[in-house]
Formats: C-alpha cells, structure tokens, sequence
C-alpha cells in the first residue's frame, strides 16, 4: 500500500517537472542596412561623418565632385537666358523707332511713285503731240513703274512690322525655352545628385570610401544602419514551430547586457525547412528539421548593438504556446 503511494507521488512529481518546457535558439543581432552611393561617377570631395555616428533622414553625408559639371550648367543657364529673350522679342513685336522709320519710308516711296505717275501721265500726252520720242515716253514709264513697286513693297513692310512675328515662330521659339529650360533642369539635378544624404535615420555602419577617391555609379560610399529596425533570425525544431504565430512575443536575452529581457514579436516565419534532408521519413530526420523565425526587437536604451549574440527564449506547455500577442492571423504564418 505504501510503495502504491510512493509510485503515485512520483509520476505526480514528473509531470509538474514536464508541465512548462523552454526551447532556446541563438542568432545575433541584425540592422535593416541602407547603402549609400551616387548615382554618376564622381570624385569625393568631402566626408562629414565618421563610422559610429547617429544621424537623421535627410543629413547631408558625402559631397561628390564633377569635373566641368559648374561650368555645364552655366552654359545651359546662359542658353535659357538667350532664348527667353528672343520669345520676348517676339512676343513684343516691332519696336516704335522701327515702325517710324518704315513710315517714313512708305510715305517716301509712296510721294516717289505719285509724282513718276503723274510725269508718265504727262509724257504720254506729249508722245500722242508729237513732242517727245517713243524711247523717253518708255523711261518715264519704266520708273513711274519702278517707284510703284518700291511703295508696295514699303507698305508690306509696315503692315508685317504691324502685325508683328507670326504664331508659328513665337510657338517655335516658346519650345525652344522650354528645351533649355528642360537641360538646365538636368544639369540641375546631376549636381543635386552630387550630395548624397541618409535617406533613413541611423547609424554610419561602415565607411567604404576616402576623400578624393574616384567611385563609379553605384558604388557604395557609406553604409547606414536603422537603429529603429532591430532584428534576429532563429531557428527552430518542428514541434516548437508549429506552437508559433505571427505576432507572438517573445523574451531575449543579449549575451552581455545580463538577464535582461528584450521583448521581441514575431514577424515572419519561414515557408519551407531548412537544414534537412530531401525526404524525412525517420525519427532522427525529422528532428533535424529546422524552421527560420524573424523576431523584430524594440530598444529605447541604444543597447543593442548589430552582431551582439541574442538568445530567444520559446516557453511550450505541452506543444501549446504559452507567449502570444493576442489575436493570431492564420494566413499570416507559413
């Protein structure tokens, strides 16, 4: 009857001790990482920030240099400057003193061919009396002529200058501002480019470059890390992940920072096993089945530091998870 009793307190005893099972893995601690490099090939002119240093989305960081890129974007300048001034010319027509002077020159031409007019007049009633020859009735007809052609063409001068350029023209010579407007804006842009500042806030993770180095298009100058986007990747048995949900937290623990635990939440599970053989079909082979979770950390304190080993504790009670977030999504997970 005792040794009944005494088997009974046992089997109780070994399921309290199996009632809350722990599985850790290890993985290091991870920065989202942000290259910068310029986009035209470029000598660097100046660094203005060291490796370690934290700064904000839109900090100037590098400043390249293009050899004739400053004196590129003045001619471009100076050809939209020629441009706008001939639209404008256009656009105003003729001016007063040009208008006067072609008056004056129709008024000319036109008192020129009244008075040859009238003496051809005048020599045809002396031909019809005998007076005068065929020959000089011919030449007095011919500048009576002569004169009447150069007062037309007066007169179309003063109505062309009148109306002013034709449409056409002026829509060729407003493209033509638009075009140089348009390369100055190129020119413009390139040397924007030149600057390169942190596209997101971090820290300067590396520095690739020196000063007056010569990069080409994509090359990498710095490499900045979003402190605000800390993660590790683990690796877990099949029966621990099949107890994961997208949105659980879990505790971890950083190798040096002591028994202080970090809060993570899962955000992403693997869609396929890792480090397994290509069919599982023993014991042994499914236990090496091994599954990869994404854990997003959250740290005010500027502790963690990228490469730092982290530890991610799983609590399992009896293959049940015990750390969830709440609500689960289960088109979320795998």
């Amino acid at each position: 009857m005792n040794r009944t009793l005494a088997g009974l307190m046992l089997t109780i005893l070994g399921l309290g001790c199996r009632e809350t099972e722990g599985y850790d893995a290890s993985g290091t601690i991870e920065f989202t990482q942000t290259d910068v490099a310029g986009t035209v090939p470029a000598r660097v002119e100046r660094i203005l920030v060291e490796e370690g240093s934290e700064v904000l989305a839109g900090d100037t960081l590098v400043v390249l240099r293009q050899t004739g890129l400053p004196q590129d974007i003045e001619q471009r300048r100076a050809r939209v400057t020629a441009a706008q001034a001939e639209l404008a010319d256009l656009e105003r027509g003729a001016r007063p003193a040009e208008l006067d002077r072609a008056r004056a020159e129709l008024r000319s031409a036109t008192s020129e061919a009244e008075r040859t007019a009238s003496d051809s007049l005048r020599m045809a009633r002396l031909l019809a009396a005998g007076g005068i020859s065929q020959a000089e009735f011919d030449a007095s007809a011919s500048g009576a002529r002569v004169a009447g052609a150069r007062r037309d063409a007066a007169r179309d001068a003063v109505r062309l200058l009148e109306a002013g350029a034709r449409p056409d023209r002026i829509s060729a010579a407003r493209a033509a501002v638009a075009a140089a407007r348009a390369q100055l804006a190129m020119g413009q842009a390139a040397a924007a480019e030149l600057v390169l500042t942190a596209p997101v806030g971090g820290r300067v993770m590396a520095r690739h470059v020196e000063t007056g180095e010569v990069i080409g298009a994509g090359i990498p100058v710095l490499s900045l890390g979003d402190t605000h986007r800390v993660w590790v990747r683990v690796y877990v048995t099949a029966p621990v992940f099949a107890s994961i949900r997208v949105g659980d937290t879990v505790p971890v623990t950083i190798d040096g920072l002591g028994d202080v635990a970090f809060p993570a939440r899962v955000a992403a599970l693997a869609t396929a096993a890792e480090f397994t053989p290509r069919v599982a079909l023993t014991e042994k082979e499914r236990s090496d089945l091994l599954f990869g979770v994404k854990l997003e950390l959250t740290d005010a304190t500027g502790r963690l530091k990228a490469g730092l080993p982290a530890t991610a504790h799983f609590m399992t009670d009896g293959g049940a998870p015990m750390v969830d977030s709440g609500r689960r999504d289960s088109t979320s997970d795998r």
